[in-house]
């Protein structure tokens, strides 16, 4: 049973390493130093917040490692900066794009994993009963983090100024922060649609040792 509640001794161990490995190569000459601490700070609050839950709170492997994907996203992104990935350069000249597009990609990642952390916590903590409830409040949690997020940038950019244009990657584009948000909803209803299935068979474990626990009279 334990081995089905959290990741293996070798699983956890590849994933700390591709984490430090990325996350060293992202620190070595950024683009822009200030930027990158912005851009990298999500994930290691992440990893905090992870490394104190091990224990008492483990997620499903599923969770674990789309985290760790959208933590090397920001990574990438607080390497080179958003606006200037190097891939999604050639992707724009291949075929005349008016922008380097990967913030895009960052903004799909922030409403897909986002989602699915959300339908966790919600699902094992019981906090809505009823799958379209619980969709909708899960669309709606992605919603709200997705324009806070534009909030926090747009404090960054009053406090620190010409600093920030690179934190804030709108590249011109006078509908970005618009886009992003709807970029990130995709992204949530993108995860509900497919992985949902998947995610419900690694819940099943942790359901079910939690219905063991409680006395027989509760529900």
């Amino acid at each position: 049973m334990k081995s089905t509640l959290r990741p293996s001794r070798t699983e956890t161990l590849a994933w700390l390493a591709i984490y430090f490995l990325v996350l060293a190569w992202s620190a070595i000459a950024p683009k822009d130093r200030f930027t990158w601490w912005l851009e990298v700070s999500p994930a290691l609050i992440g990893f905090a917040v992870l490394a104190v839950t091990w224990r008492h709170f483990p997620l499903t492997r599923l969770v674990y490692w789309l985290i760790l994907v959208h933590c090397i996203v920001l990574f990438i992104g607080g390497h080179y900066t958003y606006a200037e990935v190097p891939l999604f350069d050639w992707i724009r000249d291949q075929f005349h794009l008016q922008r380097n597009n990967y913030d895009k990609v960052g903004h799909f990642a922030q409403g897909f994993i986002p989602a699915m952390i959300a339908r966790e916590l919600l699902i094992r903590l019981r906090v809505v009963n009823g799958a379209a409830w619980r969709n909708l409040f899960i669309l709606s949690f992605v919603l709200a983090f997705s324009a806070f997020y534009e909030l926090v940038e747009w404090w960054v950019a009053l406090a620190s100024g010409d600093d920030a244009v690179a934190f804030l990657a709108t590249q011109g584009d006078p509908w970005d922060t618009q886009s992003d948000m709807l970029l990130a909803l995709i992204g949530a209803i993108a995860a509900l649609l497919l992985l949902s299935r998947a995610h419900d068979r690694q819940l099943q474990p942790f359901l079910s040792r939690k219905s063991e626990s409680q006395p027989s009279g509760e529900s």
